[in-house]
């Protein structure tokens, strides 16, 4: 042994063993390593069902969030819309919230969320980001229902934005998503696709903002009027934000001018102007007032007499 530790003389013996030796080493390890096996497959099994179970939690909870900043997404490209849409709009507008539509099959109605208390007032108009939806027909303290343009009961003043033809777009009753324009002669220039606009008439809704789109016009020569039906541009069934509109137009008083007398004196009593005279036709004056216009007059007379 001492002189194989010096000099390495069984090195050769010692690997022609290690030759032999190595099948019954194999064979001796044999269950150490089938053991290992087994319990490598079996804990890796649980292990990737753990974790399948782990990322399949992981999905859903991403999945959610994904879902409400695509909802998140959608509501401010909507907001923004709805703000350039102030820009073009005269007057003072204030947001709103559709909270609720009407059950009654029959009634075209939304429930918003501001009433008297925000100073909603019967017959405002109520605007979204692409156009007009209706006006208000009942105030709550801190609610307010809203007849929306497709309900057959509503009438709405339109022109073409094309060519100025004017028209009443009124709620269809074969189709709840749809208008029909009344008392459209066969000679008025009206095609589909063209523009219907607010016409401003009765000073309820915003001059000139969207309204809807012609669909189809049919002519028959055998009626006196033609059937128009025009598709809405308000997204009545989607949308969510919406705009009251308060109009920012005072009524002014006429300024009054005072007639002279023939020696350059004013008169007491003032005289409206032609714009007064105007603004008031139709009116029937109140007894006072017309003694007083009497009394003019005859001064008047006297006077270039």
């Amino acid at each position: 042994m001492f002189a194989d530790t010096r000099f390495s003389y069984l090195e050769k013996v010692r690997f022609g063993l290690g030759y032999v030796t190595t099948p019954v080493y194999w064979v001796a390890d044999i269950p150490t390593r089938v053991s290992l096996w087994i319990d490598d497959v079996f804990v890796s099994r649980t292990d990737l069902l753990e974790e399948n179970e782990s990322l399949r939690e992981q999905l859903l909870v991403a999945q959610r969030e994904l879902q409400l900043l695509e909802s998140l997404a959608s509501e401010n490209s909507r907001l923004l819309d709805l703000r350039e849409a102030t820009q073009v709009v005269r007057g003072e507008v204030m947001p709103a919230e559709i909270i609720n539509v009407s059950p009654d099959p029959f009634s075209k109605r939304v429930l918003i969320n501001k009433g008297s208390s925000d100073g909603v007032f019967l017959g405002q108009a109520l605007l979204d980001a692409n156009g007009l939806m209706g006006q208000v027909d009942e105030v709550l303290p801190f609610t307010s229902w809203v007849l929306l343009i497709t309900d057959w009961h509503h009438v709405t003043p339109v022109e073409v934005n094309r060519n100025g033809e004017r028209a009443l777009a009124r709620g269809s009753r074969s189709n709840s998503s749809e208008l029909e324009l009344e008392f459209v002669t066969q000679t008025q220039d009206m095609l589909a696709g063209d523009l219907l606009v607010s016409s401003g008439m009765g000073q309820v809704y915003p001059k000139n903002y969207p309204v809807a789109r012609i669909t189809s016009v049919f002519a028959d020569p055998g009626q006196e009027f033609a059937t128009v039906k025009a598709q809405p541009l308000a997204e009545m069934a989607s949308t969510r934000h919406v705009m009251l509109v308060f109009s920012n137009e005072e009524t002014l008083i006429p300024e009054l001018e005072y007639p002279e007398t023939i020696d350059g004196s004013a008169l007491d009593a003032p005289v409206a102007d032609e714009s007064s005279a105007e603004a008031t036709a139709g009116q029937v004056p109140e007894e006072g007032a017309a003694e007083e216009l009497d009394t003019v007059a005859e001064t008047v007379e006297e006077t270039g007499n």
